[in-house]
């Protein structure tokens, strides 16, 4: 392996040969380079394959090189298709974005799912999320009352 390329292992054992420097976009991998704990391969127990393989993609697209002229038109673009994916997907890539320590891809995913919900009542956002509601009706009637403004 180069020494300039590290390989990240996920939870079923795939594996994936990235550059250091990409993947330095990652504060978690930063500091496993850092402490010079990368010879055999950065393991990423929380990470399906799948999962990794898209967080991969998401950092060769945006490292910022000369290999990768992308404006910022051209990466909201990307993002957006990269986002059009299920539910159940965002939100394994916000958990391995969050295990992983990536800022923008965080942000990416979180602000997906609130464009997913911003028009929903509660009780739409309750049924897409499997969320029992647990309060009585009176207690629901003063929740809204106290925080009307958030519901506008």
């Amino acid at each position: 392996m180069s020494t300039n390329k590290i390989t990240l292992t996920s939870s079923d054992s795939h594996s994936f040969e990235i550059e250091k420097d990409v993947a330095c976009q990652s504060q978690f991998i930063a500091g496993m380079i850092e402490e010079d704990c990368t010879d055999n391969g950065i393991p990423v127990p929380n990470v399906t394959g799948k999962i990794l393989s898209m967080v991969v993609e998401y950092l060769k697209k945006h490292h910022v090189g000369d290999a990768n002229p992308s404006t910022d038109e051209d990466l909201k673009k990307w993002d957006a298709h990269f986002m059009q994916i299920d539910q159940s997907t965002i939100f394994d890539l916000i958990l391995a974005a969050n295990h992983l320590n990536i800022k923008s891809l965080i942000d990416l995913t979180c602000q997906t799912v609130a464009d997913m919900i911003k028009d929903e009542t509660p009780n739409q956002i309750r049924e897409r999320f499997n969320i029992e509601n647990d309060y009585t009706p009176e207690e629901e009637k003063a929740v809204l009352k106290d925080y009307q403004k958030a519901f506008e």
